[in-house]
């Protein structure tokens, strides 16, 4: 039966918009014929994958860098050879296609050597969070049970006895002296790979492509795995570019963790515009400021609490290095406060770009620079492609301007959690699990998640309002705000309050600021001074940890 008029226009209208955004990145462009021959092999055999990727960009521009780590340089041409090796390196130890592949590394060459490697295999990538506590670890790795292991060798310990049993890899040795000669390396497979030839040899794409399964970020609970299928097409990565304008073949500094949904779709970004990921394994802001400038990035990939940490640093330091080059300055992970935003477009120019979004839904909406100086604090609109609408607790659509629940569909919803089960979905529509509103204009703001909501004396209260408004404060550094029982109003507000050096705020004037600005019910009935908030890697404040202070 032929599809109605309507679908094949709505079909022709997102491929032409896909090819404009893909040409105007520089995605697609003009090639020799022998090499679009090559590349469509490519990219037909592999589909949108991690392997087609770096086949294609070596087959594009061999010998520009790759990846730009603390080991040096890698050429495109090099990493395919490399990921050829750990690939049959890594069958040959027994890891066949379908099995699944623990990741737990920092941001170095190994985990994306081990991202593509499995993908030529047809594995699926398991990513484990770097900031989680041992048990943490071994719960995950026993429920998702991966045939095997790659691991930074300072995560042996944490690691623990579900090593047991399981094919196990080293990716980095902080001092290659002390390597456990009973655990081989993914360099000790490459070498072997490289020095027997057959790394030469290309691997027969696998009958089926694996999965990635991104774990959520676990501050409510335990991690959750969200697994996820190869993308069908470019639309998702075209629909990006509309609203971040990256380019090809220029050098990204991705700072956010790759195990995290950010960090990893700036890593998928990258294979389709072959551009050099310049990775440093811990995040210091100078450091990271000093690659941005060495590398001659146009993209710094972060999380808002590294933003904070820059605006942290001397100003003369900043002011000694060159950043001209820098356009992009991307931001996911948490809520980003608006006064933090502007604090940085004032320091760097009007790059920043906020992206809305979760594991589970990938991205809902983007606020570009021009969306942050209109509407400081709002989380944007939605790129091409994605819908998103908010219902009332009735499941029904909520008037204009008013709050709800905000749900999302687009190409890139997760097939639900590895353990079984799935977000709430309405109309087709997934939760985000947050609240917010949408202004006059269509821009979206995040409230705060469903389940913060406070009810203070009859009235609705999200801690972000207040938390928002504390940023803010030229005394204050970083600010949390949970509920707490209340016998006169049923539940209060508690602010967890980090000073700026040299402060001298007293808790009477913290609530009195909040008082000036905002509702009397939304005045924190407690104000706590601390020296840091608990975080995990991906600058998420852990409230489930500030709410136990309360038990």
């Amino acid at each position: 039966m032929p599809a109605p008029a309507t679908s094949k226009a709505a079909h022709l209208g997102n491929t032409i918009h896909t090819v404009r955004q893909l040409v105007k990145a520089g995605v697609v462009r003009f090639e020799r014929p022998d090499k679009l021959i090559a590349l469509a092999r490519a990219i037909r055999a592999w589909g949108p994958t991690p392997a087609a990727g770096y086949t294609a960009s070596a087959i594009r521009v061999p010998e520009s860098i790759a990846i730009d780590d603390e080991l040096g340089t890698l050429t495109f041409r090099e990493l395919h050879l490399r990921t050829n090796a750990l690939a049959h390196g890594l069958r040959r130890a027994g890891i066949v296609e379908g099995d699944g592949i623990g990741i737990l590394c920092r941001n170095h060459r190994g985990f994306v050597e081990s991202t593509v490697a499995c993908s030529k295999l047809g594995a699926s990538a398991l990513y484990l969070n770097t900031g989680f506590a041992g048990p943490q670890i071994r719960d995950v790795i026993a429920r998702e049970n991966p045939a095997g292991l790659i691991f930074d060798d300072e995560y042996s310990g944490l690691v623990g006895d579900q090593a047991a049993g399981r094919r196990c890899f080293v990716a980095w040795h902080d001092d290659p002296g002390l390597a456990d000669p009973r655990r081989p390396t993914l360099e000790s497979l490459i070498e072997a790979g490289l020095a027997d030839g057959s790394a030469v040899a290309d691997l027969t794409p696998p009958s089926r492509r694996g999965k990635v399964v991104i774990l959520t970020s676990g501050t409510t609970g335990t991690p959750r795995g969200a697994a996820r299928r190869q993308p069908e097409s470019l639309s998702p990565a075209a629909a990006l570019f509309s609203k971040i304008p990256l380019q090809a073949r220029q050098p990204t500094v991705i700072a956010a963790p790759l195990f995290h949904t950010w960090g990893f779709a700036h890593f998928t970004l990258g294979l389709a515009l072959s551009s050099t990921l310049v990775l440093r394994r811990r995040f210091d802001a100078e450091e990271i400021l000093t690659a941005v400038a060495t590398s001659q990035a146009t993209a710094l990939i972060v999380v808002p609490v590294m933003l904070q940490r820059i605006l942290e640093l001397p100003p003369a330091k900043i002011a000694a290095l060159d950043l001209r080059r820098l356009r992009i300055v991307a931001v996911s992970g948490s809520a980003l406060p608006g006064e933090l935003a502007t604090r940085v477009m004032d320091l760097l120019g009007d790059v920043v770009y906020n992206l809305y979004g979760s594991t589970e839904v990938a991205w809902v909406t983007i606020a570009t620079p021009a969306d942050l100086r209109a509407a400081p604090g709002t989380a944007g609109t939605p790129p091409r492609g994605t819908t998103v609408r908010l219902y009332d607790e009735a499941d029904q659509p909520v008037a204009a301007g008013a709050p709800g629940r905000i749900f999302v569909a687009n190409e890139m919803l997760f097939d639900g959690y590895t353990g079984g089960g799935t977000k709430a979905v309405i109309d087709g529509l997934m939760s985000t699990g947050d609240v917010g509103h949408l202004d006059e204009a269509g821009r979206l703001f995040v409230d705060g998640r469903d389940d913060d909501m406070i009810i203070s004396g009859g009235e609705n209260v999200f801690p972000r309002e207040v938390e928002d408004l504390l940023h803010a404060h030229p005394e204050i550094d970083d600010v949390a705000v949970i509920g707490i029982p209340d016998e006169k109003f049923g539940q209060g507000l508690k602010a967890f309050v980090v000073l700026a050096s040299g402060s001298r705020l007293e808790p009477s004037a913290v609530k009195a600021h909040v008082k000036d600005n905002l509702a009397v019910y939304k005045v924190p009935r407690e104000v706590v001074f601390v020296v840091e908030l608990p975080r995990n890697a991906t600058g998420k404040v852990l409230k489930r940890e500030l709410r136990l202070q309360q038990s």
